[in-house]
Order: structure tokens, then sequence, then C-alpha cells
């Protein structure tokens, strides 16, 4: 059994076991350890306030624990939600279950807000607190390790969990077709053209120093005989980057960053789409209203100025 669940849960919990097998058919399935964590985290937190045997799981006891979570965002409470009913669908499939409780369960929604991406500046500034471009030949491992993960996630646009989760195999380094496979959500797979020459000199000096020829890209151990670094390591170590440059940008805003950018330079919302790995436009789209946004900055300027100059 799953060492977390037997911990928080019991052995004992009438749920115990069934959410085992649960987050084993997701492994199963290709679901990613970031998606199987989250998933694992809400349901034994429900289940804790569940306490009863699979049976009894009817939409009165989903609906009086979703009622003690309305202090939380929106956002949380659909995550929660989402983690529950997919456990619930996974019930009837099986034939724990007669019919699925969330079905009498409203959606909840959750208000679309726009991206915030950090400025190009403030994510230079972060980065070379890290190291430069050309670093020294004495350099920590770790520091260029940490100046080529980040800036990855930001010239490709990716999720920070997926370039921690990049292996040397994903890459193809041929000269001036140099890309990059990054696994997504859901098991889906994005290629992304490296296209930026300073980066990818880096990325080389990287795999030269580390002497890396296959497995995972970012290592936790510096000595490179460790799996990938965590998620949680990442977002750490870019926290205290931040704090040292007096910038304060979280670690998916790098993502924004190169979206918005690309979207203010004029590419075509289907190539970023495609570039950042979302399933549909709709989502991209939020990009193009942020550049309303600041094509709107740009005309009040323009407008203070006219008034300015006519007094």
């Amino acid at each position: 059994m799953d060492p977390v669940i037997a911990e928080q849960l019991g052995r004992a919990h009438p749920l115990a076991r069934h959410l085992d097998d649960f987050l084993t058919d997701l492994a199963n399935a290709g679901a990613s350890a970031h998606t199987r964590r989250a998933y694992r985290g809400d349901l034994i937190a429900f289940a804790a306030h569940h306490g009863e045997k699979i049976g009894a799981l009817t939409a009165a006891p989903v609906r009086a624990y979703l009622a003690e979570l309305a202090d939380l965002s929106p956002a949380s409470r659909k995550r929660k939600r989402v983690a529950i009913a997919s456990f619930a669908k996974w019930a009837v499939r099986h034939d724990l279950l007669d019919a699925n409780p969330m079905d009498r369960i409203d959606t909840v929604k959750v208000p679309k807000n726009l991206p915030r991406p950090a400025s190009a500046a403030d994510v230079a500034k972060v980065l070379a607190m890290i190291c430069s471009r050309r670093p020294r030949k004495d350099l920590p491992l770790d520091q260029l390790r940490d100046r080529v993960l980040f800036e990855t996630s930001y010239v490709c646009g990716a999720r920070a969990s997926e370039v921690c989760g990049l292996y040397v195999e994903d890459l193809d380094l041929r000269l001036d077709d140099e890309h990059v496979r990054i696994h997504g959500k859901g098991g889906s797979v994005r290629t992304v053209l490296l296209d930026d020459r300073g980066y990818v000199a880096l990325l080389k000096l990287y795999l030269a120093r580390t002497g890396y020829t296959a497995g995972p890209l970012f290592r936790a151990s510096i000595n490179g005989r460790g799996g990938p670094l965590s998620y949680d390591a990442a977002h750490h170590r870019w926290q205290t980057y931040c704090a040292q440059a007096g910038v304060e940008i979280d670690i998916h805003q790098l993502r924004h960053s190169h979206a918005t950018e690309l979207i203010n330079a004029g590419v075509s919302i289907e190539a970023v789409r495609r570039r950042l790995g979302h399933a549909s436009t709709e989502t991209t789209q939020m990009y193009t209203l942020l550049d309303d946004k600041i094509a709107d900055v740009e005309i009040r300027a323009a407008r203070r100025r006219r008034e300015q100059t006519a007094r």
C-alpha cells in the first residue's frame, strides 16, 4: 500500500485499499507523479472526512465535505471536486458503486483570471543572479544546473514540472535544428524548437560539464547519481534566487512571460498554443486579452503625454 495513505489514513480505513488501487491504476495509465500526488492528498483529506465504506459514498457526504471548504479559493475547491469525481468514476467502472454521486453535485465555477507575466528585465535579473550565460569554470555545478533548468522553462514556455521531468534523450541538438521533446499533461508530448543560440550554448556547456549522455537532465544530486530534481526542490531554489535578486516572480510566471512575449511579437495563437501544450486555443486566448491590457496602458500613457503637451 502507498506509504502516505497507510500513514495518514491507516491500513484499516474503509477507503484506504480502494484509494491505493485507484492511484495504482492512474500510474499504469500514465498519469504524472505530480497529478498522482495531488489526487492522493485531496482524496486522503476527503477520506478522513468521510470515514465509511465505499458503498456509502453518496452525494450527501461529498456535499457536506465541499461545504466545509467554502473558505478556499474556487480553484482549490474545483481541484478537490475533480479528484473525488475521478475516484467515483473509477469506482463505478469497477462495480464498487452503482452510480456516480458526482452527477448530483454541481461543478465549481472558477473565474478566469488573466495570467501574470513577469517582465523580461526581472526574469533576466534573477537568471543573472544564478550565473551568467558565460559562467566561470569554477562555478558550482548545482548553480549551472539551476540556470539551465529555469532558462529552459523560460525559453520553452514549459511548466517547471515538465522541465524537471526532462531526460537527456528528449534533446535533439543537431546544429541549427535543436529541439526538445516535452512530456505534458495527460500523457501529451510536444516538440519545442530551441531557437535561442545563447541558451543552446549554455545547455551544451552544461551537458559537457556533467558528462550526461542519458537519464534525467536535471538531477537532485550534483554528483549526477540522483534521480530527477523534484518540482518542490526547484520551486524552493527559484524562490531563493528571487529573494537574492530582490524580485518577486512565481516560477509559473516564466511560462506566462514567454507566451506573452510571443503574442506581443505577432506569433499566431495556434503556434503559441502548440508551443505551450494547451489543449485548446481558448486557454491561449487569455494571453491576447493580456496583450489588450498592455495596449491600454500604452494608450493611456500616450493620452497623458498629449495632455501635458497641450498645457
